[in-house]
This record gives C-alpha cells, structure tokens and sequence, in this order.
C-alpha cells in the first residue's frame, strides 16, 4: 500500500493514528538532528519528521533525500510542538514522525524552483512543464478548469442536452481562419482538416433530431498566435433546436452565474443582471465589439467641428466620411511629456497619425492645436466632453474604424496605467445586432463576418439584394472584461434564404455545392429553426484566475510561435513516410 490518507487530509482527530503516505519532497530542512520535511501531492503538504533518537534507520536514509524525490512514509501522526503550527494548512497542526522509509525514485535538480512561484522564463517553464505544473499556481488553475468542466457538464445534463463527440478528421470548408491539413495515405492528394469548429456537424446534429447538443470541443486553427490564442483550443459547444436567440441569452446567463456563484463567491458581478449593447453602440462608445466596462473613459463623439475647422487633422477626417471622437481622462493634466509620449505611439502603432490633446490647467485649456481651433469650436469640445480643471481630453480623428482600433488600445492603456479596475470584478455583456458582412481588407470582396449560415434579422433581409453590407445578423457574443468568451447566433434553416445569402457573397450554385452540399442536401430534408453558441473555455477560465495569457490555464500549450517546446512538435518525419503520404517537401533557399 502506498497511502493510507492523501498529504491534505490528516489533522488532530488521527492523532495516535499509524499512516502511510507519498508524494514529493516540497522542502527540506534540518534542525539540530531532526530532518524535517514538506510531502507534497496533489492534494496538499503533510510536515514529516525524521528523528534519529527513535528510528536510526528511517533517519539515515533521511539525510540523502533531496528536493523532487518521490517518498513513500509510515509513521505516526502526533501534534506539532506549540508554536510550530501552521494555520495556513489544513494539516498545520500535525506532523508525522517517521517510522520507515523508502525512496521510490530520486529527481535532478530541477530547473527551477518547485515550491516557489518565482519568476521563470516561459521558454524554460514550457520545456519542463511537468515540472511547472507541480507548482501550486499551475496545479490550482489545472483543477479550477476541472471543475468548470464539471459543472458545465451536470448543468447541460440537468438541462436534457445531450453530449455528442465529432470527428476531428472532416472536410474542408473555410469559415474565415487558416484550416491544418491532413494528407490522406489512401487518397493521394486529397486531405482532411481538422475542425475550426464543430458548427456545421451540430447544425447537422439539429436536422438529425437531437434538439439539445453539447460537447466539450478541441478546436483548431492555423492562424499567428496571441496571448489569448492557440493553435489547438477547448470550447464549449452548443447548438438547440425550436428556439430563439432570448432562449440561447436566458441559458447562458444561468450556467455563467452558477459557475461564478459556486466556485468563484469571492468575485463580485458589476451587473446581476447582464446588460446588452448593439454592435454598433460598442463600436461608437468603446471603439471595441469586447469592451472592458468596468470602467468609463466612453468615446464622446465632437464630429460636428471638424466640418468647417480649420485644424487640417479634423476638417480632412469630417471631409473623407471620417469621425473625430474624445476621451476625457478626469485628473490626467497631470500626465507628463513622457505619459502622452507612450499613449501617442499606442495610437499611432494601431493606425492613428497622431493623438491630439487638450489640457485643462487652472488658467483654462492648453494644448498645441488650439492654434487651430475657433473658440466656438472649443466651447462644443468642452460642453460635449463636460471637461473640468485638471482633466485631459484625447483626440482621434480618421475613418471611423481607425479611430475606434486606435482609440480602443489607448482607452486600455489608461485603464491600466491609472488602475481604473479590480481584477476581482466581472462586468459581463451582451454585445448584439452584429453586421451579416465585411469587406475583406485583404481582397476588398464581400465576407461573411461570422459564418454564412448565420440569420439576418427579419427587418433587414431585403437589404440582402440591395446593400448587404448594411444588414445586421442575429448573432450575439458574450464578453467579460475586454474579451470575447462566447459568440454564436440563430442559423438560417431554410433553402430560399440561404440562397440569398449565397447570392450576396457571390457564391455560385457550384461553388456552394462543392463546398456545403451536405449542409444544403441536409437541409432539404426538414430542418428545424435552431442556433447555438460556443464558448471559449481555455479564456473564460484565464479570466476566472486572474490570469494574462490563456496559455497559464493549458496543461500543455503551445508557445508563441506555435512550437511544443516539451516534445518538439512540430518534427520532421522520415523520408518515407512524407513519400507514402503522396507529399513532396521543397527546401527553401
């Protein structure tokens, strides 16, 4: 027998008790003869104690043991001498002294420290992350993913969804990110890919009958990486028949405030109930369809000037359909050269030319562009923005989209400079009324902005043969401090419909055959009105624990550059087997 008891489960009540545990040596350390050491498992530390006086043997054994080896110990549980307790463990208040002992396996000496959460480069943490995810940082958030999981899973159970795997090898069918490949061995030159999503396959799963789906997904996309993103990622899918978006909302608000309720009571909800936000009214007021609304800084729309301004920056921006937008900063006259300095390059690297300012001093507003400005101009500023003494006002002026991705960065890097929110606070929203469509800014056509199946609302479908870009489609995300957790929308069900869309995105019937017939062949055969959402599970739990960068909350990422630096994926492979796969792989020069 290895344990009789896990390293977190021993207190008073075993007293006299003879146990046996394993784990980890967490700390060592020796006073006057007596060795004591820290036992780690999953489960917590138990505090063991090697005493030569009474077992020689076990001792002896003792003085060789190192950090990271793994013990196996029978003894017996006795109080801690008084003093020596340690009320921050739940088995603070016990010890065990070491009858017998036996080393099940040594350990080098790790590359960093285990039983401190120092500081480590990621390059080192990834190559050993076997080793990181002792740490108890990494180990907590593993297991509180755990039990998101879990509950997520008796919750839609509760709800009579039924949970069904997809495959992971399927055809391709671009949904806008970059598919991976999987050559085929028994079709040469044909290839699977693997799912961006499982969205076709669960809408199938609706025309199959099955009302209410679930699954707990890896997902897969090709594309650069980013804090929040990895090639391979978990979310959670769900897709309902014979409902409504306000049924998809209902649900989803119910599970979140569980979770956070249950396992986050600690959190505090800045809305009890979720507010709701148009696409559009994001976009004008946060410059951001994920806006972090904890705080305020909200755009103040000054357009109105710059049509007849003689400052070149906002007539031209009015002139060429353009916008000007202000944020005011209340008490940031004090910003210095440096400050403005850093939120400029912040605009400028996001697109914007510039960052125009105004200061209110106690002499009044202060500012180079107020050389340009009439005093009517900077009475409207002022009265729009309310300015008071001591507050500075941002400017952007460009074409509505620069303005809101410049405006955007710079309104988080004065959240974070002036530490305007609490991580411990959740501002989750609805963000509605998305557009059906975009212009790609890489080919200039038209695009599907989420995927095109999804429904336009009712009011706006004749705007599908007319200016479709304009129409709005019956799709919603769900945010939660600046970032997307989950997005989805009711899907078109009917034939003639689908045409139209297909039609607007200059899909012809052979192109739409080739690359969804068996969505439109499926569809032929009755399928019911239905939509569904996904959420992005390695994000959500990122956020829960407070975390930067989604890959703290992944038992094994991927780096930045999309390489598994633990096992050194990816890898060539041998010659004759790229051969066999039909492929042929040309050196670069």
């Amino acid at each position: 027998m290895y344990r009789t008891h896990n390293c977190n489960q021993l207190n008073l009540k075993n007293k006299g008790e003879n146990v046996t545990l394993s784990g980890w040596v967490h700390r060592r350390r020796d006073h006057g003869g007596l060795i004591f050491i820290d036992l780690r498992d999953r489960y917590g530390l138990t505090q063991i104690v090697f005493d030569p006086t009474d077992f020689q043997n076990a001792h002896q054994i003792a003085e060789g043991v190192r950090s990271e080896y793994v013990l196996k110990v029978q003894g017996t549980v006795r109080s801690r001498l008084a003093g020596a307790e340690n009320k921050e463990l739940a088995t603070g208040e016990i010890e065990i002294l070491v009858e017998d002992i036996e080393i099940l396996n040594t350990a080098l000496t790790p590359p960093f420290e285990i039983d401190q959460d120092k500081k480590v480069s990621e390059e080192v943490r990834l190559s050993y992350r076997y080793l990181d995810l002792r740490r108890e940082r990494m180990k907590n958030n593993i297991l509180m993913r755990h039990k998101i999981i879990k509950m997520i899973r008796d919750f839609m159970v509760e709800k009579d969804f039924v949970e069904v795997e997809t495959p992971i090898l399927i055809k391709g069918t671009p949904e806008g990110s970059r598919e991976y490949l999987v050559p085929s061995r028994l079709y040469t030159g044909d290839f699977y890919v693997l799912p961006q999503s499982p969205q076709q396959l669960k809408q199938l799963l609706m025309v199959a009958g099955m009302d209410k789906y679930f699954q707990i997904a890896r997902c897969f996309r090709d594309e650069d990486q980013r804090g929040d993103r990895q090639p391979e990622f978990t979310q959670l899918d769900v897709e309902m028949s014979f409902v409504e978006q306000e049924d998809v909302i209902e649900w989803t608000d119910q599970l979140l405030k569980k979770i956070i309720a249950e396992l986050y009571p600690h959190k505090k909800m800045k809305f009890n109930d979720f507010p709701r936000m148009t696409y559009l009214e994001a976009m004008n007021k946060y410059g951001s369809d994920k806006p972090d609304v904890r705080f305020g800084l909200e755009f103040i729309d000054v357009s109105e000037i710059g049509e007849k301004s003689s400052f070149q920056v906002f007539q031209k921006a009015v002139e060429n359909g353009g916008v000007i937008k202000a944020i005011r900063v209340p008490n940031g006259a004090d910003f210095s050269r440096k400050d403005i300095d850093e939120l400029t390059r912040i605009a400028t690297d996001n697109g914007a030319k510039g960052l125009a300012y105004i200061t209110m001093t106690d002499e009044g507003p202060k500012s180079p562009i107020l050389k340009f400005l009439s005093e009517e101009e900077i009475k409207i500023i002022l009265e729009k923005t309310k300015a008071q003494k001591s507050d500075i006002i941002f400017f952007g002026a460009d074409s509505f989209q620069t303005v809101c991705e410049s405006l955007d960065k710079v309104r988080l890097a004065l959240r974070d400079k002036l530490e305007l929110v609490d991580d411990d606070e959740l501002a989750f929203l609805w963000i509605t009324d998305f557009p059906m469509f975009e212009i790609s800014k890489e080919t200039g056509e038209l695009s599907a902005c989420h995927h095109p199946f999804t429904r336009p609302k009712s009011e706006d479908i004749e705007l599908l043969k007319t200016n479709p870009v304009k129409a709005r489609s019956v799709a919603y995300d769900i945010v939660c401090n600046g970032s997307e957790i989950g997005g989805g929308s009711m899907r078109i069900h009917e034939k003639e419909l689908q045409a139209q869309v297909f039609d607007a995105l200059n899909i012809t019937k052979e192109d739409a055959e080739q690359r969804f017939g068996h969505m439109l062949k499926a569809f032929e055969y009755g399928a019911p009105p239905h939509g569904g959402i996904a959420w992005g599970l390695d994000r959500l739990v990122m956020i829960l624990q407070n975390e930067l960068n989604i890959r703290e909350v992944i038992p094994f990422p991927k780096d930045q550059k999309a390489k598994d630096l633990m096992l050194g994926a990816p890898s060539p492979m041998p010659t004759e087997q790229v051969e066999e796969l039909g492929i042929k792989i040309i050196e670069e020069d």
